[in-house]
């Protein structure tokens, strides 16, 4: 059975279980279409990698800042030590007045200290006072090479090293962000 019913000028059929608004084109936007899903889900995805990049570029900046940081914190340790010990030094044994050498040998004011032996053993830049074991001044995370120790001891003077070595971070992952190497050069003068 149709009824018909008068409604602005435009006849439709009307059945009493189905709502006929719900066709006509004015509430098609109560969901997405394929295309707005589609738009939807490929602009999400753009902005989740995005910022996934950025988070990983940030990690990888954190990382490779950390390991600059250790390794110039143990250069600076170290070249610290050994001025400080040339510096409080009562006479420089070897290297000699005008060569150098991988090692350096000081006398101390406190005997029991004597010599104070500063060397390079293992990739690790250590210190031994008189009889007593030698003490790494490098942490296990880098590796100490070329230490050169320069008498510029001129003559009448109380004596002057300079002081040189490398110190590279351990990369035992292979990863770009661990590759840093660093040459510390200085000088210390007996007081």
């Amino acid at each position: 059975m149709r009824i018909y019913e008068q409604k602005s000028n435009k006849s439709t059929t009307l059945n009493p279980f189905v709502d006929s608004d719900k066709f006509v084109g004015s509430d098609r936007s109560k969901g997405f279409t394929l295309i707005e899903l589609l738009l939807y889900v490929s602009l999400s995805g753009i902005i989740i990698f995005s910022a996934s990049a950025f988070m990983a570029s940030l990690l990888a900046s954190r990382v490779k800042n950390q390991t600059i940081a250790e390794v110039d914190q143990n250069g600076a340790q170290v070249m610290q030590i050994i001025t400080q010990a040339v510096r409080n030094a009562t006479a420089i044994n070897s290297p000699s007045s005008g060569t150098s050498a991988s090692t350096l040998s000081l006398n101390t004011t406190v005997p029991a200290n004597n010599p104070t032996i500063f060397d390079l053993s293992g990739g690790a830049i250590r210190m031994t006072e008189g009889a007593s074991a030698a003490v790494s001044l490098t942490s296990s995370r880098v590796s100490a090479s070329v230490l050169n120790f320069q008498n510029l001891t001129a003559a009448s003077t109380a004596g002057t090293i300079r002081i040189s070595f490398v110190l590279t971070h351990l990369n035992g992952s292979g990863r770009n962000e661990y590759d840093y190497s660093k040459t510390f050069t200085g000088s210390a003068s007996r007081r």
